[in-house]
């Protein structure tokens, strides 16, 4: 009796401590298994949240290019009608905005973009294929401050003109034509605005400034690829005004010289004319 009690403890206690261990070791390992699913979830939100911010920087630089074409095109009135470059920029508009719609296709305000980017663009072609907005003589503004502005389009818009041609949306034909354009305005630009100055200096009879502003503008116009008809020309007439600075300039110095000695002759009369006997 005594024999078959003990047995009975020993396998109670037995039992008892297998449960203990059974549930230390059933906690152990939904502890484990929490802290694995919390690590797939955190990693999972983080490739989410990645993914998120791929796409916005993906969206935000396209809007940046529609933004920045949106604006040149705006600035384009400054400059004479150009049909062809108004296709260009309507045409990366709208390849922007096609990828933008690519990256966020539940927004309904980039589907009525591209829509209204289509219109623009067909009837930027038509008018184009028509041949109208003929190339017209470039008149700078008076005011520096559209000058300014127009000198920065053109800048822009020869960089943006090149960046299609890298891509493959501009052909190299098309590329160099309108680029030649540009180029020429652009030299324009800084040949009047030397000249400008130069003249001004002129009219106040500052000749080595004068003469520094025309230098600057003939060297500009000589080093040019394009020899124009307007190149020649200006060419010509700041070599004559830079003969008329330099023929200015011996006259000025041929009278300095003669008033010089003839301040030195009175120095000399007054020095040994003879002594007055008081």
């Amino acid at each position: 009796m005594l024999g078959r009690t003990f047995f009975v403890d020993w396998l109670l206690q037995f039992i008892f401590s297998s449960n203990g261990n059974l549930v230390m070791g059933i906690i152990i390992g939904l502890v484990i298994a929490l802290i694995v699913v919390v690590v797939v979830v955190n990693a999972i939100q983080q490739h989410k949240e990645k993914q998120e911010q791929e796409r916005r920087a993906k969206a935000a630089k396209q809007k940046a290019i529609i933004d920045e074409t949106e604006e040149l095109i705006a600035n384009l009135s400054h400059l004479p009608p150009n049909p062809n470059v108004v296709v260009i920029l309507n045409r990366r508009s709208l390849n922007a905005t096609k990828k933008m719609s690519e990256i966020l296709p539940e927004s309904k305000s980039i589907k009525n973009r591209l829509t209204e980017v289509e219109s623009r663009l067909s009837a930027s072609e038509d008018l184009s294929s028509t041949g109208s907005g003929a190339d017209e003589k470039f008149v700078l503004p008076d005011n520096d401050q559209q000058l300014v502005v127009v000198l920065q389009t053109i800048k822009k818009l020869r960089i943006v003109l090149k960046s299609e041609q890298t891509k493959g949306s501009l052909d190299g034909q098309t590329f160099t034509h309108e680029d030649k354009k540009l180029d020429g305005m652009q030299l324009k630009i800084n040949v009047e605005s030397l000249y400008k100055r130069g003249m001004q200096a002129f009219n106040k009879e500052m000749l080595g400034s004068a003469r520094q502003y025309f230098e600057k503008a003939l060297t500009t116009l000589t080093e040019s690829p394009h020899q124009t008809d307007y190149v020649k020309t200006r060419r010509v007439e700041i070599e004559n005004q830079l003969e008329e600075i330099t023929s200015s300039l011996k006259n000025t110095n041929a009278k300095d010289a003669e008033k010089k000695a003839k301040a030195e002759e009175d120095d000399l009369d007054l020095l040994f004319q003879p002594k007055k006997k008081w």
